[in-house]
């Protein structure tokens, strides 16, 4: 299994970005889909957006679609998330998880496999004025 390092989280204002990044280790990018997944204080971790290997399927939760893009290098075997126009409501710890097997919508929608997903540690992302 591969290992996953998130980095680039923060405090921001409303209406401000950021960009995630998911280093990738142990491993390559390759064949492995990726996921950025969060979870808020006292709700269930959920999907925000994946992306595959081969045809580079994408997948967005309604409510990020428009403000956030994710993105994979993978010569840098980093995958990331860059979000804009950012709400108090996007607050939570942001985990990227990989899998070389699981389609996009598998790995953002399905809750019951995530814990067949290699994970990061997280990085919090805090939008508030």
């Amino acid at each position: 299994q591969v290992q996953l390092v998130e980095s680039g989280g923060g405090l921001v204002q409303p209406g401000r970005s950021l960009r995630l990044s998911c280093a990738v280790s142990g491993g390559t990018l390759d064949p492995n889909t990726i996921g950025w997944f969060r979870q808020a204080p006292g709700t269930e971790r959920e999907g925000v957006s994946c992306i595959s290997s081969g045809d580079g399927s994408i997948y967005y939760a309604e409510s990020v679609k428009g403000r956030f893009t994710i993105s994979r290098d993978n010569a840098k075997n980093t995958v990331y998330l860059q979000m804009h126009s950012l709400k108090p409501e996007d607050t939570a710890v942001y985990y990227c998880a990989a899998h070389s097997a699981a389609t996009v919508r598998t790995m953002c929608v399905l809750k019951t496999v995530h814990s067949l997903f290699s994970w990061g540690q997280g990085t919090q992302v805090t939008v508030s004025s």
